[in-house]
């Protein structure tokens, strides 16, 4: 849908010129792939309904088309959208068990000129096999980072959102005691000997573990954030005091002065860092774990923060002029950028990549998408109808087909899981 393409041919410095999307006959594109067509060219989901300079130059043209399946009206797909982060061949291969029409994936699974399409590479054989069941595929990356109510935003809002009070807090885990220092503690209680006592006449047995059912570090299956959950949360997003800027603003467009990369929040009262990594956690889908560093002189449950810098995805480059930020969020950041931060005195949080990404398209994208389609793929029903053409049983079948539906898929998620240690009861010799 929305991303940086250098071959996209929409925008020139004069201004707009028409897409080469122009010249394809209309009879070749599903009904429901030219409403959402006409719908990216004409106006923004995420800012006004008219045709501003900058809907057009930066929302619009940086609609990528990835993927224009050709329309078989004898196999017909549903009016129906699916949303991914990454479009992989198990995401595809909901796609085409759902018989969706078109699937958005916001990171663009194109990133440079192709020389050919051939199935010995994986992203180019889920294209071809798209391609092949009718399903088309656009990809809106960084518009969708950059404006107003976009991911930057939607980020902003968890960090200053807040709990029911009083709000729970993350604690520097304390360790367990080791067996050696329960024993210790059971004999410096004298339960050693067969009585409990200290007489010396009843002899004393030294403890031991028990040669079964030991207890054995083991490791759990992958965990993953459930975003779909979110609908759920407890979080009141966006209510705590604060002020929020742009980090890498768009310049020269009137108007549009809070669009841009990255979001820098300033609190109106510090917080504690404990009550922002819970804020995050609820925010996007309660992940087992996640990384976050912190000054070496410092523990988690004393750090106050005053100032945030957000950037989804990997935020390095836009996260490098927040001298003044106190905490980074983000999804990724390599392991010289994370220790020059804690050497200054900052702290991080990171989710991995797609985590800072995933929740939106459950929390917003979703639902703006679907009322903007059902608005749009009405208007293309009645300008068709209007036409008084005689169309085919096929076109005339289509257009009686009201139903817009835009899901997310069930299969997208980040390549890193997390995998938790556990204790469990074995047999055996302890290691």
């Amino acid at each position: 849908m929305w991303g940086k393409s250098r071959s996209s041919g929409l925008a020139t410095k004069a201004g707009l010129r028409q897409p080469i999307l122009s010249c394809v006959p209309d009879d070749l594109r599903p009904p429901m792939f030219r409403a959402t067509i006409s719908r990216a060219y004409r106006m923004s989901t995420y800012t006004t309904d008219k045709a501003s300079p900058f809907t057009r130059a930066v929302l619009l043209t940086s609609f990528v088309v990835l993927l224009e399946a050709p329309f078989d009206p004898i196999r017909r797909q549903m009016n129906s959208v699916l949303l991914t982060v990454d479009l992989t061949k198990a995401v595809a291969d909901e796609a085409i068990e759902r018989k969706d029409c078109v699937v958005v994936a916001y990171h663009p699974i194109i990133f440079k000129g192709l020389k050919s399409l051939t199935l010995a590479d994986t992203q180019q054989q889920s294209l071809l096999r798209l391609a092949l069941e009718g399903i088309s595929v656009y990809s809106p990356h960084t518009a969708v980072d950059a404006a107003p109510g976009g991911l930057g935003d939607w980020l902003a809002d968890i960090v200053t959102g807040t709990l029911t009070e009083p709000e729970p807090e993350t604690k520097t885990a304390k360790p367990a005691p080791k067996d050696s220092e329960s024993i210790e503690t059971a004999s410096s209680n004298g339960k050693s000997g067969a009585s409990g006592s200290d007489d010396p006449f009843v002899e004393k047995k030294t403890p031991r573990r028990p040669f079964a059912l030991q207890r054995q570090s083991t490791y759990s299956k992958p965990t993953y954030p459930a975003p779909m959950e979110l609908e759920a949360t407890d979080l009141h997003a966006a209510s705590a005091g604060h002020k929020r800027s742009v980090i890498t603003p768009v310049k020269g467009v009137e108007g549009f002065e809070n669009a841009g990369m990255g979001r820098l929040i300033t609190f109106s009262h510090a917080q504690p860092l404990t009550h922002l990594i819970e804020r995050i956690a609820r925010g996007v889908g309660n992940p087992k774990g996640f990384p976050v560093a912190i000054p070496q002189n410092k523990q988690v449950e004393d750090i106050k923060i005053s100032t945030v810098g957000i950037c989804a995805g990997s935020g390095g480059s836009v996260l490098r002029s927040c001298a003044s930020a106190d905490l980074l969020f983000t999804g990724e950041l390599s392991h010289h950028e994370a220790l020059a931060a804690t050497e200054l005195g900052k702290s991080v949080v990171t989710l991995f990549h797609s985590n800072t990404e995933r929740g939106f398209l459950h929390s917003v994208l979703r639902e703006q998408l679907g009322r903007t389609l059902k608005g749009e793929w009405k208007r293309v029903r009645e300008e068709e109808k209007a036409k008084g053409e005689d169309l085919s049983p096929e076109w005339e079948d289509a257009l009686k087909d009201e139903e817009v539906l835009v899901e997310v898929s069930e299969r997208d998620r980040d390549p890193y899981g997390i995998v938790i240690l556990q204790a469990s009861e074995v047999e055996g010799k302890p290691l």
